[in-house]
């Protein structure tokens, strides 16, 4: 493996352990800024729909940059957004922070997620992104665990100080491993949105909006499903988490293994058996033991789908790859954000902890339809090629 890949995975371990780790801490949070626990959850939308408008910002601002320079000023933003999180005098001046952290997080993973398939042969693409994505999954196994204990014993600013020192040696690692790739000659903003064009693109996105928003419908409500359905003691759902991300780990290195091989059949499996575990965990969460387990084969299932769906959109956007592969990106946390919507909505109707597993049967069934008509119209559009071609060799008036 590439030692630019590792510190490709070093970065997005940074910004995956930035992401999450606030979940643990929220509560010291609340009380450092005498702020109400929903509000200081504000904390995380903000950084949701940070991610989802810097993608496209950060990236279309940065097509005349080499791709390394631009992860380099991606991973500055992150070391300088957790600085600031973590000196905040005031809850105004956090939010700043989390913010210009989240800025960092879709132009890094899009564009990262591009220099990734360059280190290696073509046929091991999707498996470098997978490597790279490595990084987001142990940030949820080691990262976010590690980093919620250090802010427990420690106080949370230290934690956000780690972090950013965590960036810092990314930014140093990607500074003399990654190879310079200066901007391709006819990298315009024009062209690179011109690829939004090609319905397979905006397919492929829609399909990272719905099949991920069917794990986080789930995800986001965890705790009180697990405590008040389930039965767990709160102190229980940390390691149930460690459980998801060992899931993600595990999911995604499968889903890179077999995207370079089978792409849409790979994601066929993974949505089609993601709705059906989440249709099983209203049933499961009735058990401590099953419900564990149930945990599990959701990380692993969500994330199954996450290297074929970014090299869906990177091939789709062959010309012009780097603003659809960051605006994907966003699109993983817009279905974040939809999903922990909707997943509000069912609760506050009155239909329980376990009814968000429904809706993300629904996302995720969505996504399958979508998966099957844009291979339906790849194969048509295949089809009706053969025939153009031969009629183009038919001389003019021949019958």
């Amino acid at each position: 493996m590439p030692l630019a890949l590792l510190a490709l995975t070093l970065g997005a371990f940074g910004i995956g352990t930035t992401e999450f780790v606030i979940v643990g801490l929220l509560p010291d949070i609340a009380d450092t800024y005498a702020v109400s626990i929903p509000t200081a959850g504000l904390l995380v939308t903000g950084y949701a729909l940070g991610v989802v408008v810097g993608a496209p910002l950060m990236t279309g601002l940065g097509t005349r940059v080499s791709r390394k320079r631009m992860l380099l000023g991606m991973l500055l933003l992150l070391v300088a957004g957790n600085i600031l999180s973590a000196a905040a005098p005031t809850f105004g001046l956090m939010m700043t922070g989390r913010i210009v952290a989240s800025l960092a997080h879709g132009a890094f993973f899009g564009i990262g997620a591009v220099v990734a398939g360059s280190l290696v042969n073509p046929d091991r693409k999707a498996g470098a992104i997978a490597t790279m994505f490595t990084g987001l999954t142990v940030a949820t196994v080691i990262g976010v665990p590690l980093g919620t204990l250090l802010g427990q014993h420690f106080g949370w600013r230290l934690t956000f100080l780690v972090v950013a020192l965590v960036g810092l040696i990314g930014l140093i690692g990607v500074a003399a491993l990654v190879p310079e790739q200066p901007a391709p000659q006819d990298a315009r903003l024009r062209n690179e949105l011109a690829v939004f064009r090609n319905p397979q693109v905006l397919l492929a996105m829609a399909m990272t909006v719905l099949g991920f928003g069917g794990v986080f419908a789930a995800i986001t409500y965890l705790a009180p499903m697990m405590t008040e359905v389930t039965g767990y003691a709160d102190s229980s759902v940390t390691w149930l988490l460690v459980l998801f991300g060992i899931g993600m780990f595990a999911g995604n290195l499968i889903g890179g293994r077999y995207a370079d091989r089978h792409l849409m059949p790979m994601l066929y499996v993974a949505l089609g058996s993601l709705a059906a575990v989440l249709a099983l965990f209203a049933l499961t969460a009735q058990s401590k033991p099953a419900a564990a387990v149930t945990v599990v084969l959701i990380g692993a299932l969500g994330f199954a789908t996450v290297p074929p769906l970014q090299k869906r959109v990177l091939d789709q956007a062959a010309g012009a790859p780097t603003l659809a592969s960051a605006v994907n990106i966003g699109a993983f946390n817009l279905g974040n954000a939809l999903a922990a919507w909707l997943g509000g909505l069912v609760i506050a109707a009155g239909f329980g902890y376990t009814a968000p597993n429904w809706v993300g049967v629904i996302l995720a069934l969505s996504a399958l339809a979508l998966a099957v008509l844009s291979r339906s119209m790849e194969r048509a559009a295949t089809r009706r090629e053969p025939t153009t071609s031969a009629e183009a060799l038919v001389p003019a008036g021949h019958p």
